[in-house]
């Protein structure tokens, strides 16, 4: 199965199951619903935090139309995990705990440490230097694996670049995206 990124529907999103059918069953997230939601997943990671015994401000915001908590501090980085993938699971989970007190699913973002920041600049230019010798050889360059919020950053870049187009292949967990030169 293959996708492209589009307006439509983003590859997180579909991932999220938050396609064009779901979005026009509910409308969107009042900025109140939204703030509720940040609140909800500060708590969970704070109570997570605290089982833990580690030490981290929380903040709590709301950007782009989505709720985002960042933690911030030190020896914070074993959240993080090798490539976010703890980041990851425990941004689900974080999820879960807002569904179960809303009941309604949430496109919540946590980042720990700055690691999402970080990791969409190394993936700009993990993105231009793809688009680079596609354009230099014409032919395709394959990446390696990445997660859905990975494939999005890489697609917003290739999608801002004249005569190269990105396309994601195969299935979790080792979907990865394909530039290619425009036809």
């Amino acid at each position: 199965m293959t996708e492209t990124s589009s307006p439509a529907a983003t590859e997180a999103e579909v991932e999220e199951g938050l396609t064009e059918a779901t979005a026009e069953e509910a409308p969107p997230a009042t900025d109140g619903e939204l703030f509720r939601q940040s609140e909800i997943a500060a708590d969970y990671v704070e109570g997570l935090l605290d089982i833990l015994d580690y030490d981290g401000d929380i903040d709590e915001l709301i950007q782009n139309g989505r709720p985002m908590v960042e933690v911030v501090g030190g020896r914070l980085q074993a959240l993080v995990g090798q490539r976010g993938a703890t980041l990851e699971a425990l941004q689900e989970l974080t999820r879960l705990a807002i569904f179960r007190q809303t009941g309604t699913p949430s496109r919540l973002l946590l980042d720990v440490g700055g690691y999402r920041a970080t990791r969409r600049k190394e993936l700009a230019a993990i993105a231009k230097n793809a688009a680079e010798k596609v354009k230099e050889y014409g032919e395709p360059v394959r990446l390696e694996p990445m997660s859905a919020f990975e494939r999005k950053c890489v697609h917003d870049v290739i999608n801002a670049l004249a005569g190269v187009e990105s396309e994601s292949e195969g299935v979790e967990p080792s979907r990865r995206i394909v530039v290619r030169p425009t036809a």
